[in-house]
C-alpha cells in the first residue's frame, strides 16, 4: 500500500469545546498549560476557581502543538493521569487523530520536517516571544499518512529512541542532584565524621584550617592584545583563554593563540597547568564559575588565575570547593567587596578556602571526579541519542528508510546500552 496525504485540518474537524473554569470552582481539573510543558510536560491539577480565563475541553490521545511562539517548540500528547477532566492553554493547538492515524506517530509527525519548519514560518506578531503560528495556515499543512501498520512500527521505533533520551536526562539529573548534595555534605562534614566548628564559609570539620587564597597560590589576571594587531594573533602559537571558557570546568585545550610578541609587548602571564581560573566579570552565568587548565596558558582581563604555590592542596579539591561558593561569589561581585559588576584580584587574594589534611582533599577530589565522569558518560549517550533519533525522524517520515528495514530488537538493544 502506498502513502497519502492529508491537511492537518483532516485532524480538527471536530474541534474541541471551550470551558471556563471558573463555572465550575470546586471542580479539579487535569490542566494541560504551557508553563506546565515547560517545567516537565506533566500537567498540573487545580480547582477552577484557580483557572483564569476559557480554556480547551481535551480527551486522552489528543496531540496539542504550541503556538504561542514556536521557536520554542512545544508538542505535547494528552495524557490519562487522572479521572479528572482534562482542559488545556487555548496557545494550544489541538489534533485528533482519526481511526485509521496512531495517536503517537502523529505526535513524532509533529516533530518532523512536515510540520515543525513549517510552522515556524506561519506566524503573526511584532516580537518573537509574542509571535503565534496562524491556525489557518497550519491546518492547511499537508503531511505524508503511511499505512496503520507502517505508522505504528515507525511511532515505535521513535518511541524506544526517545525513552532511552529521557532515561538519560533523569540520569543526569539525578546525578546533578547527588553531586550538589555532595558539594554541601562534604565541605561541611568532611570524610571522618569530626565534630564542626564555625568559619568564615560557615561550618567545617575541627580539624581542617581555613586560609586565604593569597597565601596558598599567587593570583592575578590576564590582558587581551589589540586584535587589529596582525603582529599579535597570526601564526600564534600560544594558548589564550577567554571567559567562554570557564565552563568547561576542566580546561584541556584552546581554541585560540597569540604570538610570543603579544606576550612580550603585552605582558601576557603564563599561567602554569593545575592553575585555577575564576571569572571575575561576565554576562548570563559566567561571572562566579571556576575551572581548571591543564597546559600552559595566557588569558584575557576578564579571568582571574590562582597558581599554587604550595603543595599543601590539591588544585582539583580547591576546584569543587569554589563549585559551592558560585552564588557567593556572585553575589559579591555587586556589593560592596569589588568593583560593581565585577571580582577583583585583590579580593580573590583574600577569600577563605578550606585546607584538610592532603589524603582527605584527595578522597574528596575523587569522589567529584567520578560523579564528573559518570554525568560526562550520560550526556554523551543523551547526545548520540539525540542525533540517532533526529536521523530516525528524517528518514522514517520521508520513507528513505522503511520501518520493516529495522532492525527493532537491535535498536532496542541498542537504546538501552
Amino acid at each position: 500500500m502506498s502513502w497519502r496525504t492529508e491537511p492537518l485540518s483532516a485532524f480538527n474537524a471536530s474541534r474541541p469545546s471551550t470551558i471556563d473554569p471558573a463555572s465550575y470552582s470546586d471542580e479539579t481539573f487535569e490542566y494541560y498549560s504551557i508553563p506546565a510543558y515547560q517545567e516537565n510536560q506533566r500537567p498540573t491539577h487545580a480547582k477552577g476557581s484557580d483557572i483564569g480565563s476559557s480554556k480547551l475541553l481535551l480527551d486522552a490521545g489528543m496531540i496539542l502543538f504550541g503556538k504561542l511562539n514556536p521557536r520554542v517548540e512545544k508538542v505535547w500528547r494528552v495524557g490519562n493521569y487522572t479521572k479528572h477532566r482534562k482542559i488545556g492553554s487555548t496557545e494550544w493547538l489541538p489534533l485528533i487523530p482519526s481511526d485509521d492515524v496512531d495517536e503517537q506517530f502523529l505526535y513524532f509527525l509533529m516533530w518532523s520536517e512536515h510540520v515543525m519548519p513549517k510552522a515556524k514560518t506561519l506566524v503573526s506578531g511584532s516580537t518573537p516571544s509574542r509571535q503565534r503560528v496562524d491556525p489557518r495556515s497550519f491546518y492547511r499543512i499537508e503531511v505524508p499518512l503511511p499505512p496503520l501498520a507502517e505508522q505504528r512500527k515507525i511511532a515505535r521505533a521513535l518511541g524506544l529512541v526517545q525513552r532511552a533520551m529521557e532515561q538519560q536526562e533523569r540520569l543526569i539529573a539525578l546525578t546533578t542532584e547527588l553531586k550538589k548534595a555532595l558539594l554541601h555534605q562534604l565541605f561541611t562534614q568532611g570524610l571522618r565524621g569530626e565534630p564542626q566548628k564555625q568559619t568564615e564559609i560557615g561550618p567545617v570539620p575541627q580539624g581542617w584550617n581555613v586560609e586565604p587564597l593569597g597565601s596558598l597560590a599567587k593570583v592575578g589576571n590576564g590582558s587581551t592584545p589589540k586584535r587589529d594587531n596582525e603582529s599579535y594573533w597570526q601564526g600564534g602559537t600560544i594558548p589564550w583563554l577567554n571567559s567562554a571558557k570557564i565552563h568547561e570546568r576542566f580546561i584541556t585545550e584552546a581554541n585560540q593563540f597569540v604570538t610570543d610578541l603579544a606576550v612580550k609587548e603585552c605582558h601576557l602571564p603564563r599561567v602554569k597547568p593545575g592553575s585555577l581560573l575564576v571569572a571575575i566579570t561576565g554576562q548570563g552565568k559566567t561571572l562566579g564559575n571556576t575551572a581548571l587548565v591543564s597546559f600552559v596558558t595566557c588569558i584575557n582581563q576578564h579571568l582571574a588565575y590562582a597558581q599554587f604555590t604550595t603543595s599543601r592542596v590539591v588544585p582539583e579539591f580547591v576546584l569543587w570547593f569554589m563549585q559551592t561558593r558560585y552564588d557567593h561569589l556572585r553575589s559579591i561581585s555587586q556589593a560592596g567587596g569589588s568593583t560593581k559588576g565585577a571580582l577583583t584580584c585583590g579580593y580573590l587574594k583574600t577569600y577563605p578556602v578550606p585546607v584538610p589534611a592532603l589524603d582527605e582533599q584527595h578522597a574528596i577530589a575523587d569522589v567529584f571526579a567520578a560523579l564528573d565522569r559518570k554525568e560526562k558518560t550520560h550526556q554523551r549517550k543523551h547526545a548520540a541519542l539525540t542525533t540517532l533519533f533526529r536521523t530516525l525522524l528524517h528518514q522514517l517520515m520521508t520513507a528513505q528508510l522503511r520501518v520493516h528495514d529495522l532492525n527493532l530488537p537491535e535498536l532496542a538493544a541498542l537504546t538501552t546500552e
